[in-house]
């Protein structure tokens, strides 16, 4: 398999779909609430339901990519995929909505779960540029996509959204179909197969004591992550009261300061080392999140949690590069199934964050504020006990 530049473009649509599917929808959560006649709060956990359903997806998907090939289950994502976001657009109650958010995710895990071997197989040794560029789609899919959904909803309804993905999955299901090639039916990644299951490698990752904090940096981390992407559209659009064309701008911001984030670290990460940039990282956190809830307490001015919760989803980011980092080089031999079980746990504890907020909401940015602040606490205790752990 070749290192062509048109591989590597269809794979980074591949796993785009991920991001856009979550992305897109967030400025109409407020439109769809009213349209399908359910609570704001109802709508904001189909997030959580997709992450729920897309971690579901990777479990059973991963070693059925070993065993079938990659190729027949990136058709099979796509296809189901496409498919479940025309249902989406056609739902008229929230539970239908709910329903078919499930089926999205769930099927583009199974598309999305196949890129890596993918890139390991064709990369080999230079596996960090292959990845380097899916980081780069990672952060660029999430940057366009809120515009997008805020200018299809400015000119149509918000079931054009659905229908504008769908089309997107479409057009790509053409390609992958008749340009996207199978790896050696044999290896992963050039290496034999193994036959390791999700409990095996659960047993594996977390018999490392030192390991265990780690994890769970990166679950406290996503939980704050993922409450920003579940509450951001009701803060910014219902409570602070800005345009849907606004709030693109609004979270495009945000995203610019992932990528500085990310820049900065790739910059300063070789000469200080990863414990040293998460500290740094987490000191600036703790003082950024202890402002962001004092300043939706005062019920200040919509400026002031802009400024300080940007900053704050950079210093999240930089926390989780690193730490993710810092989990795989403690696992040479099973890199590949200490990232599958952190990134299951990843959305697992992401998933959290909609129940929660919904069983919190007080029509004020106060409570996600809090939960805020006790994801970067829970990152603090964390980082304590993982000191503790080394010392053992």
């Amino acid at each position: 398999m070749q290192k062509s530049p048109w591989l590597i473009i269809l794979l980074a649509a591949t796993v785009a779909i991920t991001p856009f599917a979550v992305d897109t929808y967030l400025p109409a959560i407020p439109v769809i609430a009213q349209d399908l006649n359910a609570h704001i709060g109802t709508v904001q956990q189909s997030l959580s339901i997709f992450l729920a359903a897309y971690g579901a997806g990777m479990l059973l998907f991963g070693p059925l990519a070993d065993k079938l090939g990659r190729r027949p289950l990136a058709i099979f994502g796509i296809a189901g995929f496409a498919l479940a976001s025309f249902f989406l657009a056609w739902t008229h109650n929230i539970h239908s909505f709910l329903i078919g958010r499930a089926l999205q995710a769930f099927c583009g895990a199974a598309a999305t779960v196949i890129v890596p071997g993918i890139i390991r197989h064709v990369y080999k040794e230079h596996l960090a540029k292959g990845m380097s560029y899916m980081s780069l789609i990672m952060m660029l899919a999430p940057l366009l996509a809120p515009s997008i959904g805020s200018a299809i909803l400015y000119f149509s309804s918000w079931r054009s959204i659905f229908i504008a993905i769908a089309s997107y999955a479409a057009i790509l299901f053409f390609f992958v179909w008749k340009y996207l090639p199978e790896p050696g039916a044999n290896t992963i990644g050039g290496e034999p197969k193994k036959n390791i299951t999700f409990l095996s490698g659960y047993k594996t990752v977390f018999a490392r004591a030192d390991a265990r904090p780690l994890i769970a940096t990166i679950m406290f981390s996503s939980f704050s992550f993922f409450c920003y992407l579940t509450a951001i559209p009701f803060v910014y659009i219902k409570y602070f009261g800005v345009s849907e064309q606004i709030f693109g701008i609004l979270f495009g911001i945000n995203i610019v300061l992932l990528m500085t984030s990310s820049f900065i670290n790739s910059r300063y990460v070789s000469r200080y080392g990863s414990p040293h940039m998460v500290r740094i990282a987490l000191s600036v956190a703790v003082v950024l999140a202890l402002l962001l809830c004092t300043f939706n307490i005062l019920k200040l001015d919509i400026v002031f949690t802009v400024v300080t919760l940007a900053p704050l989803m950079g210093c999240l980011t930089m926390i989780s590069t690193n730490t993710d980092a810092m989990i795989v080089l403690k696992f040479p031999d099973h890199s590949g199934t200490a990232t599958a079980v952190t990134g299951t746990l990843r959305y697992g504890s992401g998933a959290l964050a909609g129940p929660i907020l919904a069983m919190s909401h007080s029509d004020t940015a106060v409570p996600f504020s809090v939960l805020m602040l006790t994801g970067v606490l829970g990152i603090v205790g964390c980082q304590l006990w993982n000191r503790y752990a080394y010392t053992q």
